[in-house]
């Protein structure tokens, strides 16, 4: 003996749903058009290398904090490296800007040596005026050419700044920075251009 139900008319027809046909949207759409928002990943030549960088600093990352080297926690490590590369290329995040592989790294180890030591020495600075009232201080703002190529130039050269103390960067536009400083000797330090020089130098692969 077998049994059968049957859905109440009541129920047979669903509303913004076409008797024998497709899904419909409540406007009179088509569902099929959603389907275009999920197209398979497509990766450009072009950021092949980045891609290919990114996935190792990952990987070397997740080795460096967990030090756990089973087979199988390699495995997972390997399987969310690859998880997040693939929701960055799905961000389209993974670019020159995401990942400078364009900027020279000899250079910019020696940039990045040079720059803790002018952090150092702002610190000292900055450190004896707030303990010595007497020494003099001179807010001022200052517009400073910015010389380089591209964006992710610009935002160093105007995060370096930020990053030395008595100094902030306050704008940045097509023509250059505009920064705020505690001294004149601050800004005076700036308007040499050797920090411009060293940021551009960086964009510089040869």
């Amino acid at each position: 003996m077998g049994f059968g139900f049957r859905i109440p008319g009541k129920f047979g027809n669903i509303p913004g749903r076409k008797p024998g046909g497709g899904a419909r949207l409540r406007d009179g759409g088509d569902c099929s058009r959603l389907r275009t928002r999920f197209r398979p990943l497509q990766i450009k030549d072009a950021r092949l290398p980045h891609l290919v960088s990114l996935t190792l600093v990952l990987l070397g990352l997740w080795l460096a904090l967990s030090g756990l080297f089973q087979p199988l926690l390699l495995g997972l490590g390997l399987a969310s490296t690859l998880a997040v590369v693939a929701i960055a290329v799905r961000m389209d995040v993974v670019d020159h800007e995401g990942h400078p592989l364009h900027l020279h790294w000899v250079r910019l180890a020696a940039y990045w040596t040079w720059l803790l030591k002018e952090i150092i020495k702002a610190n000292f600075d900055v450190a004896r005026r707030i303990l010595h009232p007497s020494l003099p201080i001179s807010p001022t703002v200052i517009d400073l050419p910015a010389t380089q190529r591209t964006d992710l130039g610009r935002v160093i050269y105007a995060n370096s700044i930020t990053l030395t103390p008595g100094t902030v960067t306050i704008d940045v536009n097509e023509r250059g920075v505009r920064v705020h400083a505690l001294t004149r000797e601050a800004a005076a330090a700036l308007g040499t251009g050797e920090m411009d020089r060293r940021v551009s130098a960086l964009e510089e692969r040869s």
